[in-house]
């Protein structure tokens, strides 16, 4: 955004929130301005027509509207919108060029980008597909503008827009979405709110006053207010790396100050802050400050799949070089530091799975996503994302992989998931993973300075296996390093680490406190523990088999009883309260203590361990018992068992009586049976366990199939369930919009409609409209006066109604202009002698299509008084002037010709009417006459009026003597003499 130059007073460092609306500075427009992309859905008319009323129409931004649109219908936004704002609406065209003050929408069924200020349209090739508009036109926005990009969602269902703001905010542009009190659809603006990137949550009244101060903020400077290079602005910067280290335990000294700066300089231009001191003091007094820049210099733009042709050349050549190497069931060990929210991994992961399915080998994937920002990892070790991930995975892999929840979003599979292992980790301070067949760390490296870089790539190469593939961002290098690492793809920035000795990695500082790895996958843990106690059931089983034991138990590394075997009620009872099977907790008192001592050094040593003599308080006196614990190290398959035995240490002590050699023979056999009867039983008590155990397992696992065959069905009929609620929650959307529009088109045509009745009753002119048919549509209420119409005669033939006028068919007429389309007119009277004025034209629609007659019935009956009365006046006024003996003339004062004479005027002078009127004054005068009517012509004008005698000659030459007495009159702009001749000659 272009800075201009501003002197002005420190801003308070607290961040201003009023919303009122704001006046705009005159200035010139800018060469580089923001571009503010609006996304909307359902519900989104009523946000933008709000936005927009409260927008100036002199901000310096260009907007440009993304909305959900029927592909099959023509879009009425465009005039809606233009009524509410002074700016003008356009509808996009292909190729339009982007300027400020004016607001752009997308027309239906189009994909919308930009590339260097112009809009582009692009053909949906399913518009109920994959593509979502709103995050399409954010990515290119971002990619093209920059930090003068501005992203704004309003109500709408779903998730379009949430991966668009993403690309905003990694190009440090701002965001503000519609609060959910004033959305109709919350949808939308919830799910971008999720990503933490949101700067602004507001109202659509509310966001214009916002959006100019922001704007306005950094439009008044030149230059950045933060200059990295510069010594005293190092010194703040430094300052802000000690206060995010205090309050986050993250050093940031290291990444470039360049970037850093940038986002530094993105909060003071939110907050309008123009000091950098005053913004550190701030962020010193704000935790909330502090972890909110936190995230954002941790921002990272990223998504499935992002650059596919890098994928391809993994998928389709180096991966299946790299496994070709090694044999089916290894382990093959991945790891992605700076993961963020999961895409990058999770696409590695699906990679990896069509590799092996394509080559059909099998290997157990490992693949450790990292981050230093733990919200992140919560995220993606969801793994859900919005449905708008679906333009970048695909459908096929969308139907593969993921599974559409109740709220749209998609839930990566369980088989995908159970490959990646999430966590937090410092990768610059804590220890790296080793014994790697891949190292995706992708535009990580770009935020830190070249030192670190250094120091990172040992360790990189390091953590690689001989051969193993390094992935980084296509803007990254491996520098110095390139005599380790061999060059795969130049393009794509794939490196293999060369077969020489592994580089020693520098000495790393102290791990971080957030390097928490998970101990077990969360989705899998259940499943696990299952496992891990019907293994130990065969454990025991197997122990208790190989030799008799006196009264003892199994407990697992939680000190938790596993089995139990012989008559432990001596030594153990159940707790009071709620059940435990913790064996400590289960120990008598005198037991509880040495049997808990024993055990930890078990734990500690995995030796065996002796307690002697120990006095138990028993419930038939005290019992001295000798205790012995010894870990099971045999079964390595479910590891940390303990077997704890019980014995009785006055039977263990008791000395033997001596006997003769004989008696010692003859017990022997008898000890040895009781011993051989006890193993018996024993056997068959732990067959009968084993039978149960194998009866149990193998009901559990008919049902686990049953219900696996009924879960797939349940899974199967939700999909289509959920595809037929997608394509419905769609048409929902596209219906709310049109019906918004519609609603808008019903409320101008009923204003539209009132002021045609208006007009109509205010003309007091009988008006009937026909259809087609010669039916009434409707009529004015003068039309009752001459057609005596009620409400129910609307749809009635006109030639079924009786009207009051005298000869006339009105309907016949009406025939005779739907047959020739000509417009008719003539004058009719009533019964009661009353006259009007019918006219009878084609009704045209606005597209010329004819649909009925218009008849039209005024009353004339005054005018036409008034021209009978006229009429006779000028016939009694024409009489007399015909009977006067005086010759009368009408003069043109300009030609002098003759233009009206009685009849005395060209009879006495020997002429007849025509003649005498093509002639002018001049030919009727004599050259003697000293006063002449054409002499005295501009007298009269200018007087008025005059009098006078001349002469004037007949046709026959005779001179007449005569007394001229003549008037002015002005027709129009033109003027005549009236003159009134006396022959004195006959007198």
């Amino acid at each position: 955004m272009a800075k201009k130059s501003s002197s002005q007073a420190k801003a308070s460092p607290k961040p201003k929130t009023d919303t009122a609306k704001v006046k705009i500075k005159a200035s010139r427009i800018p060469e580089d301005f923001p571009i503010a992309g609006i996304g909307a859905s359902a519900g989104g008319l009523d946000a933008l027509v709000s936005l927009f009323k409260a927008m100036p129409a002199k901000t310096g931004i260009a907007f440009v509207v993304v909305v959900h649109l029927d592909p099959t219908h023509s879009s009425l936004m465009p005039e809606l919108l233009q009524k509410t704002t002074e700016m003008p609406v356009h509808q996009i065209e292909d190729g339009m060029t982007v300027e400020p003050d004016r607001v752009y929408v997308v027309p239906p069924n189009r994909e919308l980008s930009i590339l260097h200020g112009t809009l582009q349209l692009l053909e949906l090739p399913d518009p109920r597909g994959a593509i979502l508009p709103i995050d399409a036109f954010f990515r290119s926005l971002a990619l093209d503008q920059g930090n003068n990009a501005i992203g704004i969602v309003l109500s709408g269902t779903g998730t379009d827009g949430t991966l668009g703001i993403k690309a905003i905010k990694g190009e440090l542009g701002m965001v503000m979405v519609q609060d959910e009190e004033s959305a109709k659809y919350p949808g939308m603006p919830n799910s971008a709110k999720t990503t933490g990137l949101v700067d602004f949550v507001l109202s659509p009244a509310q966001m214009p006053a916002q959006l100019i101060r922001y704007t306005q903020h950094a439009n008044q400077n030149t230059k950045p207010p933060v200059e990295p290079c510069s010594r005293e602005m190092s010194q703040e910067l430094q300052k802000i790396f000690i206060i995010l280290r205090a309050k986050t335990n993250h050093d940031f000294s290291l990444y470039k100050k360049n970037t850093i700066s940038r986002r530094v300089e993105r909060r003071m231009n939110l907050h309008q802050i123009d000091d950098i001191s005053v913004y550190v003091k701030y962020l010193k007094d704000s935790d909330r400050e502090a972890d909110i820049l936190f995230k954002e210099l941790l921002i990272g733009v990223t998504s499935f799949f992002r650059d596919p042709p890098a994928f391809d050349v993994l998928e389709k050549k180096l991966i299946p070089e790299l496994l070709a190497t090694k044999p089916d069931g290894q382990t093959f060990r991945v790891w992605a530091p700076g993961c963020s929210t999961g895409e990058e991994p999770y696409s590695i992961a699906i990679m990896l799975h069509e590799c092996m399915e394509r080559l059909d080998r099998h290997f157990h994937v490992q693949i450790f996503a990292t981050d230093l920002d733990e919200s992140s990892i919560v995220a993606a070790r969801t793994g859900r994302f919005p449905a708008s991930i679906a333009g970048d995975v695909g459908p096929d892999r969308i139907d593969r992989y993921f599974i559409r929840g109740d709220d749209k979003n998609f839930q990566i599979k369980k088989s995908i998931r159970e490959m990646l292992v999430f966590a937090t980790q410092n990768v610059i301070k804590d220890p790296p993973f080793t014994k790697l067949d891949l190292l995706c760390c992708r535009n990580l490296l770009i935020y830190l300075n070249a030192e670190l870089q250094q120091k990172l790539l040992p360790v990189f190469h390091y953590s690689l296996n001989k051969d193993g593939i390094l992935f980084l961002g296509s803007s990254e290098t491996v520098g110095a390093a390139t005599g380790e690492f061999a060059t795969l793809d130049k393009k794509w920035k794939i490196y293999r680490r060369k077969s020489s000795a592994a580089m020693t990695p520098p000495i790393m500082s102290q791990p971080s406190d957030q390097s928490h790895f998970e101990a077990r996958d969360p989705v899998t843990s259940g499943t696990v523990e299952r496992a891990e106690a019907l293994s130990a059931l065969q454990i025991a089983e197997s122990i208790l088999q190989q030799s008799g034991l006196p009264p003892c138990a199994i407990v697992n590394d939680s000190f938790n009883t596993v089995y139990i075997h012989g008559k432990t009620g001596r030594y153990l009872e159940p707790s009071e309260g709620r059940a435990s099977l913790n064996i400590v907790e289960m120990a008598r008192p005198g037991l509880k203590t040495d049997l808990a001592v024993a055990l930890r050094q078990v734990v500690t040593s995995q030796q065996a361990v002796t307690r002697r003599n120990i006095r138990i308080d028993g419930d038939q006196g005290d019992v001295v018992v000798n205790l012995s614990v010894k870990p099971i190290l045999d079964h390595t398959s479910v590891p940390g068992l303990i077997m704890v035995v019980f014995e009785d240490a006055a039977k263990a002590g008791k000395p033997q009586k001596s006997r003769a050699p004989e008696s010692r023979e003859n017990k022997k056999p008898k000890r040895v049976a009781d011993l051989e009867q006890a193993l018996l039983h024993s056997n068959e008590s732990l067959q009968t366990i084993v039978e149960e155990l194998e009866t149990s397992n193998e009901e559990l696992r008919s049902t686990n199939e049953e219900l696996q065959s009924t879960n797939e069905e349940l899974q199967s009929t939700n999909e289509e369930l959920e595809t037929s609620k997608e394509e419905l929650q769609s048409l929902n959307e596209e219906s709310v919009v049109i019906n918004a529009e519609l609603q808008a088109r019903i409320d101008e045509l009923t204003h539209s409609n009132d002021d045609l009745k208006n007009l109509l009753d205010s003309a007091e002119i009988a008006t009937v409209f026909l259809d087609t048919e010669l039916k009434i549509r409707r009529y004015t209420a003068p039309t009752l006066d001459i057609i005596p119409l009620e409400a129910t005669d609307v749809g009635r033939p006109l030639k079924h109604l009786a009207t009051e006028l005298v000869d006339v068919d009105l309907a016949e007429q009406s025939e005779l202009v739907l047959d020739d389309l000509a417009v008719r007119e003539f004058l009719a009277h009533t019964k009661d002698h009353r006259h009007f004025l019918i006219r009878l034209r084609p009704y045209r629609t606005t597209t010329n299509v004819i649909a009925g007659v218009v008849i039209t019935l005024e009353d004339v009956t005054k005018r036409q008084r008034t021209a009978e009365a006229l009429q006779q006046s000028e016939k009694r006024l024409r009489t007399l002037f015909e009977l006067s003996n005086d010759s009368i003339l009408l003069i043109d004062a300009q030609t002098e010709r003759i233009q009206e004479c009685n009849h005395a005027a060209f009879e006495r002078l020997g002429y007849s009417r025509d003649e005498f009127l093509s002639l002018t004054v001049p030919t009727l005068e004599t050259p003697e006459s000293p006063d002449t009517i054409s002499t005295h012509i501009a007298k009269i004008v200018e007087s008025g009026e005059d009098e006078f005698e001349s002469k004037l000659k007949s046709k026959d030459g005779t001179t007449h003597e005569v007394l001229i007495k003549a008037k002015v009159i002005s027709i129009g702009e033109r003027n005549f003499v009236m003159a009134t001749i006396s022959d004195l000659s006959t007198g």
